[in-house]
């Protein structure tokens, strides 16, 4: 009996270490890629970040532990238009995966899924500028749609067996989030043409689809810090056009932001836009914080 059991223990062990091992193995650049991908995956996938939520995504350490982790990925999802372009080329290199390099059916670039918005000519004196377009466009839930259907025939593309599964959380993912989008626009309707004041251009997707109007950016150009006369010089500027907010990620500083809310009668709104900074734990989670606090 004991030894019957310690065989049954043994078989069952390696059934579990089997469908362990058949999981897709996914790695993401930002979080909200991830959680949209383990919407779709379920137990069909794993996924790992290579960015923390509270962290700037332009900015990321290429340590040796990432690149062992991007080495063992199937499926890698990237934001594109450069906004890893600082220190992911240096991890795929280093990760020695042929799979997941750039043209490779295990890298994504879920840029190519959505209508970017700013593209522009190369023009560094004009700051961190991306040619491509505006690189933060996850925060639009339309494109929340369209990276999960890219997403879900990506994965059914390397893991056929479970293609029917990914195509009915789609289903049931794009279901949910259009009933929200209702929800969100039936909120945002009575604050369309709220003028907004961004700390780094990474609002423009959000501000589009909410029907906001952004009045201008603490940065002088994106990705240069602000100075004390350029924010002086908005304060100005936006003097008496009633805006309402000044709107930032928490991973800026916000001694400036503090001194432009103050001085010119807004609001500061340090936001999270990425899945499990505050209390987000989902991608539907971002988007409802957003709409919530912009509407209070």
């Amino acid at each position: 009996m004991r030894t019957l059991i310690a065989v049954l223990s043994f078989a069952l062990t390696v059934v579990l270490s089997s469908v362990a091992q058949a999981a897709v193995d996914v790695v993401t650049t930002i979080p909200d890629f991830g959680a949209i991908a383990k919407e779709i995956g379920g137990s069909h996938i794993k996924v790992t970040a290579l960015v923390k939520a509270t962290q700037d995504p332009h900015f990321v350490d290429a340590k040796p532990s990432l690149m062992v982790r991007l080495n063992k990925a199937e499926l890698l999802l990237v934001t594109g238009m450069e906004l890893e372009g600082g220190w992911l080329p240096a991890l795929l290199t280093g990760s020695r995966n042929g799979d997941i390099q750039r043209g490779g059916q295990g890298y994504l670039n879920c840029s190519t899924l959505i209508p970017p918005m700013e593209v522009m000519a190369p023009d560094r004196s004009k700051g961190d500028i991306h040619p491509g377009g505006n690189p933060h466009y996850w925060t639009d839930p339309r494109n929340g749609l369209r990276i999960a259907q890219g997403i879900t025939k990506r994965l059914a593309s390397l893991d056929p067996e479970h293609a029917a599964d990914y195509a009915a959380a789609y289903s049931v993912f794009s279901t949910k989030l259009k009933r929200k989008m209702v929800i969100w626009r039936a909120k945002l309707a009575p604050h369309k043409g709220t003028k907004v004041v961004v700390y780094h251009q990474s609002w423009v997707y959000f501000i589009d689809w909410a029907g906001f109007v952004r009045a201008g950016a603490l940065e002088p150009k994106p990705g240069i810090p602000p100075k004390a006369s350029h924010v002086a010089d908005l304060i100005r500027k936006v003097k008496g056009q009633g805006v309402k907010y000044i709107i930032q990620e928490s991973f800026y500083p916000t001694r400036l932001s503090k001194i432009f809310a103050q001085k010119s009668g807004a609001k500061l709104k340090v936001l999270p836009t990425m899945v499990g900074a505050g209390k987000t734990r989902s991608y539907f989670d971002v988007v409802d914080n957003l709409v919530n606090e912009l509407t209070r």
